[in-house]
């Protein structure tokens, strides 16, 4: 029926525009799907930093990886807490996060069993059949990462966006 070949070649997307109600900031919205063997967080990285994205955000993401490396919860500034390396085939419930370059994204992924595992996203997701994304991206902001004393990691800073062309 279909013959399709993936490449690690720039992915396929979508982009419409979306306005605010009531304040806030408009939302762009970007789709783009992903094929096996692309690692899912430096690609997502990729194409924010393509598009000059500012604000970048996901909004929902399905599909599947054969590995992840997540940093489990609990970690401080000293200590960072178990990361673990996961190999096999796993679906992706949920994937979350801001985008921009210091990304914190939190995944959740399911084994064949159904049995579920979630954490901090340290990268090493390969893409086993597809990722399909949805970023958005709040045109009217800047999301920045500042070392915040209280928790010792860098946390996002949210900015109005001067430059709307940067």
């Amino acid at each position: 029926m279909f013959n399709l070949e993936f490449s690690p070649s720039p992915p396929l997307t979508l982009c419409s525009r979306m306005s605010s109600a009531g304040g806030g900031s408009p939302m762009q919205v970007h789709a783009v799907r992903f094929g096996p063997g692309q690692e899912l967080l430096g690609s997502l990285q990729a194409f924010v930093e393509e598009r000059r994205l500012r604000a970048p955000f996901i909004i929902t993401c399905v599909g599947s990886v054969t590995k992840a490396t997540l940093r489990l919860a609990n970690a401080t500034a000293t200590n960072t807490n178990e990361v673990i390396h996961l190999t096999g085939r796993f679906e992706i419930v949920s994937l979350v996060g801001t985008l921009n370059p210091e990304a914190h994204v939190h995944i959740c992924l399911s084994d064949g069993e159904g049995k579920t595992i979630g954490g901090h996203v340290m990268g090493d997701l390969e893409v086993f059949t597809t990722a399909e994304v949805v970023v958005g991206e709040a045109v009217d902001l800047r999301f920045i990462r500042e070392m915040d004393e209280r928790t010792g990691f860098p946390e996002l800073v949210i900015q109005p966006r001067t430059d709307k062309s940067a």
